[in-house]
């Protein structure tokens, strides 16, 4: 039997635990001085699968002036609006998601990497299907916004794999111990 693919949430958040400010904006991130990319080169060789939201898709194209970043991977959006496919991308508009990431999992492959945004990982923390997660983390509070981990009826019980600095980012790496 095959061993599962990994389902890994890589993502930055500041050190209040937020992803991103109420607009959606992410100016603050930027800000921090790191180093190189800050280990998004490294783990995006580990990962051929990438899955996200509408919200964040739509933020993705827009911050790309429209040209699709992850073209040598397979990309699939969730949505709850009728989407058509493109070249680049497959939207998934159903309500068995956990269905469909359990397929992918048990496809061969490389990592699955859950890009973001909140209401869509927080279904996936709910439905325990979080493998890994990278967490790097910002020295910037920012007292609000939108939360990495949302209030709700889930507990995620995780196990530190290991930790890495660039400048002023402190990485947590994760792994799930369901």
């Amino acid at each position: 039997m095959n061993k599962e693919r990994s389902l890994t949430v890589f993502i930055a958040a500041s050190l209040d635990g937020y992803i991103a400010t109420k607009d959606e904006s992410l100016e603050w991130l930027f800000k921090v001085e790191g180093e190189g990319d800050n280990g998004y080169s490294e783990f995006y060789e580990t990962v051929d699968t990438i899955l996200m939201g509408k919200r964040t898709y739509d933020w993705v194209m827009e911050q790309e002036g429209g040209e699709f970043p992850y073209k040598n991977k397979d990309c699939y959006v969730f949505t709850r609006s009728a989407a058509e496919d493109t070249a680049n991308v497959k939207f998934i508009n159903g309500d068995d998601i956990k269905g469909f990431t359990n397929t992918l999992k048990n496809q061969e492959g490389k990592r699955i990497w859950m890009v973001g945004g909140g209401d869509v990982l927080q279904h996936f923390f709910t439905e325990k299907l979080v493998d890994e997660l990278i967490i790097t983390v910002a020295p910037v509070v920012l007292g609000n916004g939108i939360p990495l981990f949302k209030e709700g009826d889930y507990q995620l019980d995780l196990r530190l794999k290991g930790t890495r600095t660039f400048n002023q980012f402190v990485e947590l790496h994760y792994i799930s111990e369901r």
